[in-house]
């Protein structure tokens, strides 16, 4: 009885789904009437300033329609839109080139919202109609024999109705398309839609290639830079810290040579000061190897890492773990120090009291969820800190998702692909 009311409530559900299609297909009619007109004024100054918007509308509901095939169906159409410049006549200039090209993303997109609302509808609204044709099938079972008279003919489909017999064939055959527009039609809507989806918006294999070259030259170029400012930051810290202490204690130390036979006291005094030199120097080492790979992180993994950047925030911070096994030393560094930094920033810039991390592996993939009560408004295009975040992520394939609206809360969810290797070694 309960897998019998879960189908049923699959049926429905898909049957809604096939409705909200329909819709859309609609606002993809009226979209595609202002895309006739803004495209009519494309040679003129008016067509590039409305460019920019309306290819804003179009990629809107065709990311809306990708995301509800990749959900309900399971379906992944991938999209791969070309750089632009960020504003001005620069970038309706290069949406008018694209547009023209007939392997580019946009054109793709235009020439969907142009068809969609033909096809996509007719599709989607493929178990509605089998629907209304049960309703009015029983509804000719009725009273078809009476308004047959009146009507002079009267139709079910293919069955003319002017008798009781008739009338109750076609009840008979409304009576099995009710059931059928729900719990086969709507199924079947939804992945022939996804699949006429896919057809019209997905790129090529060609382009697929392209992009993901692309995506490896900039991740790489991202790569090199990321070192090279890290190994300036190693040369600084050594420059003015231990070798600087270093340096300070060899001048002690010769000083010390020099008053040995003169004046002992004197050379004691400056030994204590060459030990606490050296110590301080040992220190500071300590400190910057720490912040090249923590030894935590090496000795307990990242489960225990993360703990440890908890314990030490200045906000009250609650961790919630389900890591199986630990990740390649790389990925868990990376993963380390992109924590590290959401964390420093949500006690710098967001007023936050409370903090929640949540660390765990699913479908082959390491997921790490930072959440905080703060003021929100945090924005990656606005400072460096969460575009390194992002440029560390990207560099193994990973991503960075931010929900922080204006008042707050912040959600920051990092996603990195990887497979655990080494069994789990932490504390419980």
């Amino acid at each position: 009885m309960k897998s019998k009311r879960t189908r049923q409530a699959k049926a429905c559900k898909a049957f809604r789904r096939t409705l909200t299609l329909w819709v859309l297909s609609h606002r993809a009619f009226w979209l595609s009437m202002w895309l006739l007109t803004v495209s009519s004024m494309l040679r003129g100054p008016l067509g590039l300033k409305l460019l920019p918007g309306t290819v804003r509308q179009v990629r809107a509901l065709a990311d809306r329609q990708r995301a509800y095939a990749a959900q309900w169906t399971g379906v992944d159409i991938p999209a791969v839109y070309a750089e632009l410049p960020p504003t001005g006549a620069g970038q309706a200039k290069a949406l008018r080139a694209q547009l023209l090209d007939k392997g580019n993303q946009v054109h793709r997109d235009w020439r969907w919202a142009h068809i969609d609302a033909y096809a996509g509808g007719t599709i989607a609204a493929g178990p509605l109609v089998l629907l209304l044709t049960g309703v009015w099938g029983l509804w000719t079972a009725a009273v078809g024999t009476e308004l047959s008279t009146e009507w002079d003919s009267m139709w079910f489909l293919f069955i003319p109705v002017g008798d009781p017999a008739t009338a109750t064939l076609a009840g008979v055959l409304g009576a099995v398309c009710l059931p059928l527009s729900v719990f086969w039609a709507a199924p079947r809507a939804l992945q022939v839609h996804a699949r006429y989806l896919r057809t019209l918006l997905a790129p090529s294999e060609t382009e697929l290639l392209a992009a993901r070259v692309e995506h490896l030259k900039s991740t790489r170029t991202d790569a090199v830079d990321t070192q090279m400012s890290e190994i300036r930051r190693i040369e600084r810290d050594l420059h003015d810290g231990a070798q600087a202490r270093l340096v300070a204690m060899g001048m002690t130390l010769n000083a010390a040579e020099h008053l040995l036979e003169t004046e002992p006291e004197a050379v004691r005094d400056l030994l204590i000061e060459a030990r606490e030199s050296s110590t301080a120097a040992l220190k500071e080492l300590r400190d910057l190897v720490k912040g090249i790979h923590p030894p935590i992180l090496a000795d307990r993994g990242l489960a225990d890492a993360v703990r440890s950047l908890a314990m030490i925030s200045p906000l009250r911070t609650e961790v919630v773990i389900d890591l199986p096994a630990r990740p390649e030393p790389p990925v868990e560094s990376a993963m380390y120090f992109a924590v590290s930094e959401l964390l420093t920033n949500a006690a710098k810039h967001s007023e936050a009291e409370r903090c929640w991390i949540d660390l765990r592996y699913e479908a082959g993939a390491l997921r790490v969820s930072v959440a905080d009560d703060g003021q929100g408004g945090a924005d990656v295009s606005a400072g460096t800190g969460l575009l390194g975040v992002e440029r560390r992520l990207a560099h193994f394939d990973g991503v960075l998702a931010v929900s922080s609206p204006p008042g707050g809360p912040t959600l920051l969810t990092m996603e990195l692909p990887c497979e655990l290797s080494s069994p789990k070694t932490t504390s419980s």
